[in-house]
């Protein structure tokens, strides 16, 4: 193959191999959490982000660094993208002091005030109520900020939807609240739970633009990002981005998906794989070759490798820092450790 120097959808070949990368380096993360997961060095609950690597690759290669995602419990690639080290980000899972939120929320509270990632939330819907918050300290502020809220479908008919939705639209807070519509809420179809096709009537409902996306399809993920995040940026308000995607494993790993057919999920693998509808799209432009695949997924294959020896051979959390960052003192006041003990309103 003569590989041309081209752009595709504004993107040179550098960029266009690091996003394809990026979707690789996602997909052998989460193989590898599901492997050590098996073997008993995570805990907890783990929720897997294996097929829908094109709707969070898409999505945040529209964001600017001083913007903030707020994501659901579903966040590990989010966090990469964000820009934590890969390694933080498998410590976490492994309650390691070297973690990025330091051992102390493990697979659903990615954590990185540096990277402007306000969390993965394992409370359903909880990020729409702080994203919007978030939103609204960035406008009163005078920022460029955008907010985009990562969430999934079934948070979608908790209440802190409706009431996000209807403040960011009155206030016009620049929020993009993208929804990673993977059809299965836990173990409920959308199409039991919904009694409309797609969320258009909800956005319609307070006034908000709306856009649905194959989320599959990274390079239409990040168009449609682009223009939601430049509204906001525009102080013309919120925008609701549905994008429909699907995930090839259960809710978590304790989940055997018996809800779904084994024949629907090896369709979605066989023809919606996005990371090969992406590297089909860039041969069929002679912007990648093989050998740059096997790269790819070598290089990838070596990160993951070091990020589970760095988390194995990282320090557990000392039993003292149980104390740190956060306490309450005699009077039931909220204080931080070493400063003043002071009540608060």
């Amino acid at each position: 193959m003569a590989i041309r120097n081209v752009t595709l959808a504004g993107l040179d070949r550098e960029q266009l191999l690091h996003m394809h990368y990026q979707m690789v380096l996602i997909r052998r993360f989460e193989e590898k959490a599901a492997e050590e997961y098996t073997l008993g060095k995570i805990g907890g609950f783990l929720h897997l982000y294996i097929g829908q690597e094109a709707s969070g690759v898409g999505a945040l290669s529209a964001l600017r660094p001083e913007d903030y995602v707020v994501s659901s419990y579903r966040e590990h690639g989010h966090a990469i993208l964000k820009g934590i080290d890969p390694k933080a980000v498998m410590a976490e899972l492994f309650g390691k002091a070297t973690g990025c939120s330091k051992g102390r929320g493990g697979s659903m509270h990615m954590y990185s005030a540096e990277h402007n990632l306000i969390g993965g939330q394992a409370i359903v819907g909880a990020q729409l109520a702080i994203g919007t918050g978030i939103g609204f300290a960035s406008q009163y502020e005078g920022k460029q900020s955008v907010v985009s809220v990562m969430f999934g479908d079934g948070a979608a008919d908790e209440g802190a939807f409706h009431e996000a939705l209807n403040l960011a639209s009155l206030w016009k807070l620049p929020v993009v609240y993208y929804c990673e519509n993977n059809q299965y809420s836990m173990g409920m179809a959308v199409t039991k739970a919904w009694s409309v096709s797609s969320l258009e009537p909800r956005a319609a409902a307070y006034g908000m633009a709306y856009e649905r996306v194959d989320g599959m399809d990274l390079l239409a993920v990040r168009e449609t990002m682009l223009r939601a995040a430049e509204r906001a940026r525009k102080g013309e308000g919120p925008t609701l981005v549905e994008s429909v995607t699907y995930r090839f494993r259960g809710h978590s790993m304790a989940d055997p998906a018996y809800y779904r057919t084994r024949d629907e999920e090896a369709r979605w693998r066989s023809s919606r794989d996005p990371i090969a509808l992406f590297e089909a799209k860039l041969k069929e432009n002679d912007i990648i070759t093989d050998d740059d695949i096997a790269a790819a997924n070598m290089r990838a294959d070596e990160v993951v490798e070091e990020c589970a020896q760095f988390a194995e051979e990282s320090p557990v959390p000392e039993p003292d820092a149980l104390y740190d960052d956060v306490l309450a003192d005699g009077t039931g006041a909220i204080a931080w450790r070493n400063q003043p003990s002071t009540p608060r309103d």
